[in-house]
């Protein structure tokens, strides 16, 4: 810091120079976020200031984190609560806004073990989850912070979690299950109607990971079951900041029952409120504002266009692509494709170094990865291929 600060035209010089140095999301297929909704852009630019920590100072804003909560939870089928608890539920349902996928799985989590170790005593060991191996690598830092054992369940050939292996994980110190509601890398939805079953016949909690499915499955010609009606569905996790076409950081939790939130309870007594029941303190009043606007905005018909508009990306990209020999590992289930390429890695980095494309690359197996989003369009999928064409043919 300067010992006497610079001007204004400085200041919007050197941040124009770092901008500069960002992705725009042009030529970006790598990505599960994308360019903001300009009603979003302005709605966060009107709450700036607005922290939801202290939910007594920022009451308009609090309401605004209450509507999409409401709209959320329409949208997901949430149940009725009948006994509210403090400032995060609702009449429909129970929940928060968070900064993304990641707080919104360890909250999920925390909530599990602090139910559970409430109400049985005598475990012997670990506690832990069994969770699919296409989950986030959020659950990852999950372990490391709460000492909690994360199982990892083997996938079918078509990338789902495979039941009987989540079945063979389970054991006394079990708490919970999680599944995926468009896994990151293949954008495969988990049969969470049968994990339903398994965590009903072992009383555990069910918790599903939508932060990217969740704007997009419910807008699907035949959406899978996944959301709160499915039965023993716990929590879902949902991110705003994706498909939702909110500002960064915007991410939501959602819970089946109010006990949950009671579980994460903590006393605030110098704030405007007596508890807080959520991961961080300050909280960005700006997001719910975004969230809010666009969801209001667009309402279901905008959402509906827009997975629409990405689905259409998407079979273009595939049958475009089967037209130089190369073919998905699955067919798409949203707008996620994984393509089998030669030397994924190689091709990965010649598309970067030579055109500029930024594409990303599965685990297990190894493939192309590519994620159709709004910010993409027809021209762009047939100059990637051009050039995808010409890395492929020189492999």
């Amino acid at each position: 810091m300067n010992e006497k600060g610079l001007s204004e035209r400085e200041i919007f010089s050197y941040l124009k120079n770092a901008k500069s140095e960002d992705t725009d999301y042009y030529r970006v297929f790598s990505s599960m976020c994308t360019r903001p909704h300009k009603i979003a852009v302005e709605a966060n630019r009107l709450f700036i200031e607005a922290n939801l920590g202290d939910l007594g100072l920022f009451t308009g804003a609090r309401r605004l984190e209450q509507e999409v909560i409401r709209m959320l939870g329409k949208l997901l089928h949430a149940p009725s609560i009948n006994a509210p608890s403090g400032d995060l539920c609702e009449s429909s349902v129970c929940g928060y806004l968070t900064t993304g996928g990641t707080e919104s799985n360890i909250q999920a989590v925390r909530g599990m073990k602090n139910l559970v170790t409430a109400e049985r005593k005598g475990f012997k060991g670990t506690l832990n989850i069994v969770i699919p191996e296409s989950a986030h690598f959020s659950f990852d830092k999950i372990a490391n912070m709460m000492g909690i054992e994360v199982r990892r369940a083997s996938l079918d050939s078509e990338f789902k979690v495979d039941l009987a292996s989540v079945e063979n994980l389970i054991n006394a110190n079990t708490i919970g299950l999680v599944g995926i509601a468009g896994n990151t890398e293949f954008g495969q939805v988990d049969p969470i109607d049968k994990l339903s079953e398994i965590a009903l016949e072992n009383e555990l909690f069910l918790h599903v990971d939508a932060a990217f499915g969740g704007f997009v499955i419910p807008f699907l010609e035949k959406p899978q079951p996944f959301d709160f009606r499915v039965p023993r569905v716990s929590s879902i996790a949902i991110d705003p900041h994706k498909m939702g076409l909110s500002t960064i950081p915007s991410g939501a939790l959602l819970f089946r029952s109010s006990s949950f939130l009671d579980s994460l309870k903590v006393s605030t007594p110098y704030l405007s409120t007596k508890a807080q029941f959520t991961l961080t303190g300050t909280r960005n009043g700006a997001s719910a504002a975004a969230t809010c606007a666009v969801m209001k905005y667009l309402g279901y018909e905008g959402y509906r266009k827009n997975v629409q508009y990405c689905m259409q990306l998407t079979s273009k990209m595939v049958s475009e692509a089967r037209k130089i020999g190369l073919e998905p590992l699955i067919e798409p289930v949203m707008n996620v494709i994984a393509l089998k390429v030669p030397n994924p890695d190689l091709v990965r980095e010649q598309l970067l170094k030579r055109f500029g494309w930024n594409v990303s690359i599965t685990r297990t197996p190894r493939a192309l990865r590519l994620v159709l989003m709004p910010h993409n369009n027809p021209e762009d999928i047939e100059l990637f291929l051009q050039d995808l064409e010409k890395v492929v043919a020189e492999i």
